[in-house]
């Protein structure tokens, strides 16, 4: 069979097909593992987003053991440092705008936590434009949990000098013009932690006169595994029956001969 196989052409195509054959289908069971991952955090984002709020202190607690917290829905009361508001780029579809980010300063003393209060528009950045949403004296937050963001290819750097952010960066987030300081200067001028995450504030309670307006994240986790389970299989099949056509082809010419003129 060997010899007739070689006879007919058909040793490297056999040897390319058995190689490309366990990589389709390995290509396949990962996307059907991926698509069964991604229900399972799906879901656990509309669990945790629809839970009843848990404890600042038990967020923290939570981040030390296992800092799975993405998306935790949790509740801080404390007081907000307006002289620290930065401002995160988030253009609309109808104009520009910001996110405003302002530390809170928990009871208790426990760490602060940068809470991202809502958007506001670019008429709207500067916080002399919404004095009433510059709320005074302590307040109960309700939010989500979202870990600090990796800078991305073409992400701008953020602008410290500006007060303007292109990127979540909250342990930069806390310093001011000069942005962050040398571990060195950290040390010695002893500086309180702040909390490794921020808090994305719920739309509801709204701010007083409306401005920022809370409810900013955006939950969009596209699962598209199952049309690449179909593709990468799909094309094993294609490739199965396609080596099939090839090889009853060749070897039909084989034992018909070179055709009398």
């Amino acid at each position: 069979m060997f010899a007739r196989w070689r006879a007919a052409g058909l040793i490297l195509p056999s040897l390319l097909t058995l190689a490309l054959l366990p990589l389709l289908i390995g290509l396949g069971n990962w996307q059907w593992h991926r698509k069964a991952w991604k229900e399972d955090l799906i879901a656990k984002i509309d669990a945790r987003r629809t839970a009843e709020p848990v404890s600042y202190p038990a967020a923290l607690a939570k981040y030390v053991k296992d800092g799975d917290v993405e998306y935790l829905h949790v509740r801080v009361t404390g007081t907000f440092d307006h002289s620290h508001e930065r401002h995160l780029y988030a253009p609309a579809a109808e104009t520009q705008g910001w996110h405003v980010y302002t530390p809170l300063k928990p009871e208790g003393g426990l760490p602060p936590v940068f809470v991202n209060r809502g958007w506001v528009p670019d008429t709207l950045k500067d916080p002399s434009k919404r004095p009433e949403g510059q709320v005074q004296g302590p307040v109960a937050v309700t939010g989500l949990v979202r870990l600090p963001e990796h800078k991305g290819w073409f992400t701008p750097d953020n602008d410290y000098g500006a007060n303007q952010w292109y990127w979540r960066d909250i342990d930069a987030m806390r310093w001011g013009a000069q942005g962050p300081p040398s571990p060195l200067q950290f040390n010695v001028e002893n500086q309180q932690a702040y909390a490794p995450f921020s808090i994305d504030a719920d739309a509801t309670p709204e701010n007083p006169g409306g401005w920022p307006k809370g409810g900013t994240t955006l939950i969009n986790l596209p699962n598209s595994h199952l049309q690449y389970v179909v593709t990468w299989y799909g094309l094993a099949v294609t490739l199965i029956c396609v080596f099939a056509v090839f090889a009853r082809q060749r070897l039909k010419a084989l034992e018909n001969g070179p055709q009398q003129s």
